[in-house]
C-alpha cells in the first residue's frame, strides 16, 4: 500500500481507500447477508492490507454504514483514517457539532478523523457550518475538515470561513469523468489539499464487466443513464484500451483505473467493494506504476468518450425501462427502498 506524500496529516492516508455506501444500503442490493457479515471482513482486511482511509457518511442507510463500519473497526480504530459526512439540511454551527457527536457515537470513535460536508448547501452558507468545525477542531472531537461537491469558489470560501486547512474535496473522479482536472487538482497541487475521488471506477462502467447486451442488475446502475445500451457501446474503446494496458501489466482492468486516477500525488479514490476479493483487487492498485505513455494514452481515449447525457438520455432511458417492464409487471422498479 501507498501514503499520502504530498499533505501532512496526522495519520497516514492511504492512496486507494474503501467508500462504504453499500454497507446497509438496500439500493445496491447486496441484501442482508451482505451487511450483517460481508461487509465487516471487508473492513477487516483492509486494515490487514494497511487500507487506512475508510470514508462513510450518516447518510449512508440512515447511519447503518457508520454503525456497520464502527463495529467492524472495532479495538482496531485507531489504525484507520476515519472519514463521515454530514448531510448539510440546516447546517447552522449547533446542528453541525450535534451531528457529529451523533456521528462518533455511531462509528465508536472519541475522534473523527475527517469530517465533511456531504453537499454544499444552496441557502445556508459556509460561515456558520465552518464555526461548527472550527468548535469541533477545538474540542478534538474532529481533525481535519472536508467538503464534497464544493467548487472551487466554495472549497475556498469554506477554508477562508474555517481560518483553517479545509483538507479535502471530494468528487466524482475517473476516467469517465475529468471535471476536477479543469480547477480543483491544479488548486489542490498548489495549495497542498487532496481530492477524494469518489466513483473511480465509474461505478463499474471502467471495469470492462457491462456491455449493451449485459447490463448491472442492481438499483444504483440500472437507473443510471450512463448504463444505457448506447453509452455501454460508446464507452467500449476506452474499456478496450484499459485491457490492452491490464493485459501488459498482468491486472485487470479496473485496477489500471485505479492506478490511472492516483497517480496524481494529490488524489486518494474510494472504491467500493462487494466483496473480500475486490477490496483486495482495489488494495493491490496502488502498487500499479503506471509509466507516463500510458497514462497519457488512457487520458486520450478518456477524451474520445462521447456519452449520452441530460435531455438526450430521456428517450433511450424511457425506452429501456419500458423494455425492461414488458418482461416483469408494469413500474416494478419503481420501489419505495430506492433512493436514485
Amino acid at each position: 500500500m501507498r501514503y499520502v506524500e504530498s499533505v501532512p496529516t496526522a495519520k497516514p492516508i492511504s492512496v486507494i481507500g474503501l467508500g462504504t455506501w453499500q454497507f446497509g444500503s438496500r439500493e445496491w442490493g447486496y441484501g442482508d447477508a451482505y451487511a450483517d457479515t460481508r461487509a465487516r471482513a471487508i473492513v477487516r482486511r483492509a486494515l490487514e492490507l494497511g487500507v487506512t482511509l475508510v470514508d462513510t457518511a450518516e447518510a449512508y442507510a440512515f447511519g447503518r454504514s457508520e454503525r456497520i463500519l464502527g463495529e467492524a473497526l472495532g479495538e482496531d480504530r485507531e489504525r484507520a483514517y476515519v472519514a463521515t459526512k454530514i448531510l448539510p439540511v440546516l447546517p447552522t454551527a449547533p446542528v453541525v457539532q450535534q451531528r457529529a457527536v451523533a456521528s462518533a457515537a455511531r462509528l465508536g470513535v472519541q475522534r473523527i478523523d475527517l469530517y465533511q460536508v456531504h453537499q454544499p448547501n444552496p441557502v445556508v452558507h459556509d460561515g456558520t457550518t465552518m464555526r461548527g468545525m472550527a468548535a469541533l477542531q477545538r474540542v478534538g472531537l474532529v481533525g481535519d475538515v472536508g467538503v464534497s461537491n464544493y467548487s472551487l469558489a466554495r472549497w475556498q470560501q469554506a477554508e477562508g470561513a474555517l481560518g483553517g486547512r479545509v483538507l479535502s474535496n471530494q468528487v466524482q473522479y475517473s476516467l469517465v469523468d475529468r471535471r476536477p482536472e479543469r480547477e480543483l487538482l491544479p488548486w489542490a497541487r498548489a495549495a497542498g489539499r487532496l481530492v477524494i475521488a469518489y466513483s473511480p471506477l465509474g461505478q463499474g462502467l471502467l471495469s470492462g464487466r457491462y456491455d449493451a447486451t449485459h447490463r448491472p442488475g442492481n438499483g444504483v446502475r440500472r437507473y443510471n443513464p450512463m448504463f444505457l445500451p448506447e453509452n455501454l457501446e460508446r464507452a467500449q474503446p476506452l474499456v478496450r484500451v484499459l485491457r490492452e494496458v491490464a493485459d501488459a501489466h498482468d491486472v485487470t482492468p479496473s485496477q489500471v483505473a485505479l492506478a490511472w486516477v492516483v497517480h496524481d500525488p494529490h488524489v486518494v479514490a474510494i472504491p467500493g467493494a462487494s466483496s473480500v476479493e475486490q477490496l483486495e483487487a482495489n488494495a493491490a492498485a496502488a502498487d500499479l506504476r503506471l509509466p507516463e505513455d500510458e497514462v497519457t494514452e488512457l487520458g486520450r481515449a478518456s477524451d474520445r468518450l462521447d456519452l449520452l447525457t441530460g435531455g438526450a438520455t430521456l428517450r433511450p432511458m424511457l425506452r429501456t425501462l419500458l423494455r425492461r417492464d414488458s418482461t416483469t409487471r408494469p413500474f416494478s422498479h419503481f420501489r419505495p427502498d430506492i433512493h436514485v
